[in-house]
């Protein structure tokens, strides 16, 4: 016979602080990101161009288009971000929401710019490459 797990309120309560902190740090990122939008958006772009990542005839186009996915990023509520980022919520074991939306957008909607030639490299490499940047300008 199976036993049922019954949490106590101690237990709940210590679940639902852990939910909580996450949601909030989640919220930070999202809103330091504004402050930074331009200065990522370049640094991203670069380093993906410069990583042979993605290969592009036009790095200020690329530039452009993860300024935008950048602010959507800002203005999208959080069913909207986990939308786009559930294909990818399993690549790392806990990742920066900034930098799964981030690499999401490049697999899925970059992938299709005009100014994109090909996008190389595993989705892990893609996500290290964005993360590495997004900490540091967050």
């Amino acid at each position: 016979m199976a036993k049922s797990f019954r949490p106590s309120k101690r237990e709940s309560r210590i679940l639902s602080e852990i939910e909580s902190s996450r949601g909030q740090a989640r919220r930070n990122s999202i809103s330091r990101v504004r402050e930074c939008i331009e200065p990522l958006s370049n640094g991203l772009a670069m380093k993906l161009v410069e990583k042979k990542i993605v290969e592009t005839k036009n790095k200020n186009a690329i530039e452009e288009q993860l300024s935008k996915a950048l602010d959507k990023l800002c203005r999208s509520d959080e069913f909207e971000v986990d939308y786009q980022v559930a294909p990818f919520r399993h690549l790392v074991s806990s990742p920066n929401v900034v930098s799964l939306y981030i690499t999401a957008f490049v697999l899925e909607k970059l992938i299709n710019h005009k100014d994109v030639e090909d996008i190389y490299g595993s989705d892990d490499d893609i996500y290290h490459c964005v993360d590495q940047q997004v900490s540091k300008y967050l």
